[in-house]
């Protein structure tokens, strides 16, 4: 996959998230968020094109006081001025995999959900499996085989 991910996409992502600094580092975008009132912060990076192994494509790494994540291949990202937040979205023909960050400086991660539970019927699924599904729905819209990126 031969990303599109600019810096513009990268401006777009920090004035939602609130961003304190936006930087280009060489091969990647680095955003620092803050949430002074909660004493978080948070740096998400973005890889527009890195090797993954035996191809290349799109990461996604967050670092916070206590966790590191990372998303490989992404796929595409989804901004919610509503909710204050991010999507980062990974897929492959049945699953899906999704990162998602939030302007108070937190983020949630979501790995190798079946597909099909983003268009479920959510009231007919458990507290603990409808909350990955709400949130990886917003990603709806940009999934799709033939969709590289948009935001």
């Amino acid at each position: 996959m031969k990303s599109s991910f600019t810096q513009q996409d990268a401006d777009k992502i920090g004035k939602l998230l609130g961003a304190e600094k936006i930087t280009f580092e060489k091969d990647h975008f680095r955003l620092k968020v803050t949430n002074q009132e909660e004493r978080r912060i948070l740096t998400l990076e973005v890889y527009p094109e890195t090797s993954l192994g035996r191809k290349r494509g799109m990461l996604v790494v967050v670092y916070t006081g206590n966790s590191h994540l990372q998303l490989h291949n992404c796929s595409g990202y989804v901004l919610s001025e509503e909710l204050g937040e991010v999507t980062f979205v990974a897929e492959d023909a049945n699953r899906l995999s999704g990162l998602v960050v939030e302007k108070g400086a937190s983020c949630s991660f979501y790995a190798s959900i079946d597909r099909s539970l983003i268009s479920s019927d959510f009231t007919q699924l458990g507290v603990e499996v409808m909350l990955s599904g709400v949130a990886l729905s917003l990603a709806e819209e940009i999934l799709g085989a033939d969709k590289e990126q948009k935001g």
